[in-house]
């Protein structure tokens, strides 16, 4: 098998434009209507919770601040184009908008929750007239286990490995962090390049967050008055948001991606660059430690599942990006690795993910604002150990201790905060109706 780093870039770490899940429905929608000819007469969606979570209440680039996994799915059966996978929205013609809001109206298109599935499940059937192609997506953004046209099957592939996981996620379930440091000192000149290409590519999208007035920008508004230091801990935390601030306010700039995901890509890339930039940290040094922190933020999520009820831009990212600044200055030290482990799940390990939103630019200012203090105590042999609450002997143990809080003890919290997400959504959809008439 290849070496670790180079499956994980290769699987999740991407460009992508707008909130991952609607871009994966989209993708899921897309691929069955490039199946198909003549104009999309009708949608059925099935999503996984964290899916349709994800996709209620975050903006869809270049819609004009329009939201919803239901209108993302249109865009993908209309445009037709999964070869731009991740970049579905870039680029959007007016005109296939104002196509799949027609759609919409048709009602004719339906999304429903698959409450039995966990992680990532998204099945797209698209008619056209009386054809109908069905394209299910299981276990990855972008990957694609059924396809089907007319109720025959045109390709099956389920994923290899033990309870349908790719071999490098079942590679990662069984590494220790030594395993991690040995992998990330193998990356290849070409692997730093393209996590350069990241690093500016989210720096770019946090300057067009900070012209949003939002979190980022009412950051920066406080240290320029004063109420805040201008130092490492509020220039990152200050950019982060910003870069989220445009993600979530569907702003048409792309990010690097991390384990799949926009947001938790924001904090693993952006929070060890600054970091080891104010520290005079080596170019080169940054950006395996940036390669590192996408491992870490991947491993974890092998055990928290990749849309858990609790935020992965915290105790994936978070300490993803903890571990990267501890080792852009002591290298592979696994004891103060393990402190830096502790001191960001001890901090920040209960909060919880309610989707996809303009307040994801709030937890990812809190992640990394976590992530540097816990590298900082670290760093000097200080932080939370197996003494306290559920921390565990190693560091993996603790990532093994909260992945069993979020599956097991958390079973029921993504059901209750759907249905409230949801009984809000449909009391605006209630009210615009009413205001139309």
């Amino acid at each position: 098998m290849k070496n670790l780093i180079t499956e994980v870039l290769k699987h999740e770490v991407y460009p992508a434009m707008g909130c991952t899940e609607p871009v994966a429905v989209a993708f899921a929608a897309a691929t069955a209507a490039s199946l198909l000819k003549g104009r999309t007469t009708g949608m059925f969606i099935r999503t996984d919770p964290g899916t349709y979570k994800n996709g209620l209440a975050v903006a869809i680039p270049n819609t004009k601040g329009e939201k919803g996994n239901l209108l993302a799915a249109a865009i993908g059966a209309v445009t037709r184009k999964p070869g731009l996978g991740a970049e579905l929205f870039k680029n959007l013609p007016a005109a296939r908008l104002k196509e799949a809001l027609a759609l919409l109206k048709t009602g004719r298109t339906l999304i429903e929750v698959d409450y039995s599935r966990r992680g990532i499940y998204i099945a797209a059937q698209i008619s056209a007239g009386k054809d109908k192609a069905l394209c299910v997506l299981e276990g990855g953004h972008k990957q694609v286990t059924l396809l089907k046209l007319n109720g025959k099957t045109v390709r099956k592939a389920g994923p290899a490995g033990k309870r349908g996981r790719l071999p490098y996620k079942e590679a990662l379930r069984h590494a220790s962090f030594r395993d991690l440091f040995r992998a990330a000192e193998r990356i290849t000149p070409q692997e730093l390049a393209y996590i350069k290409k990241g690093v500016d590519m989210n720096l770019a999208a946090a300057r067009v967050g900070l012209k949003l007035k939002k979190v980022g920008f009412y950051i920066g508004d406080l240290i320029k008055k004063g109420y805040l230091k201008r130092d490492i801990l509020s220039s990152a935390k200050l950019t982060a948001a910003a870069a989220t601030d445009a993600r979530m306010a569907g702003a048409p700039v792309p990010v690097m991606s991390s384990g799949e995901s926009g947001n938790q890509g924001v904090v693993a890339v952006l929070v060890p660059w600054l970091v080891g930039r104010a520290f005079g940290v080596s170019e080169r040094r940054i950006l395996k430690s940036i390669g590192l922190s996408h491992l870490v933020n991947s491993y974890i999520k092998v055990f928290t599942g990749e849309l858990a009820p609790i935020c992965g831009c915290a105790v994936a990212a978070g300490v993803g990006a903890s571990v990267a600044v501890v080792w852009q200055q002591r290298g592979a030290d696994l004891k103060k690795t393990a402190l830096a482990v502790n001191t960001v799940i001890s901090d920040i390990g209960g909060m919880l993910c309610d989707g996809a939103k303009s307040g994801c630019a709030l937890k990812v200012a809190s992640s990394a604002d976590s992530a540097i203090r816990a590298a900082y105590m670290a760093i000097n042999g200080e932080g939370i150990t197996e003494l306290e609450g559920f921390i565990g002997a190693t560091p993996e143990a603790t990532i093994r201790n909260i992945a069993r809080i979020s599956s097991i003890g958390m079973d029921k919290v993504d059901r209750i905060i759907l249905d409230i997400m949801s009984l809000k959504n449909k009391g605006r959809k209630f009210a615009r109706r009413r205001g139309r008439k």
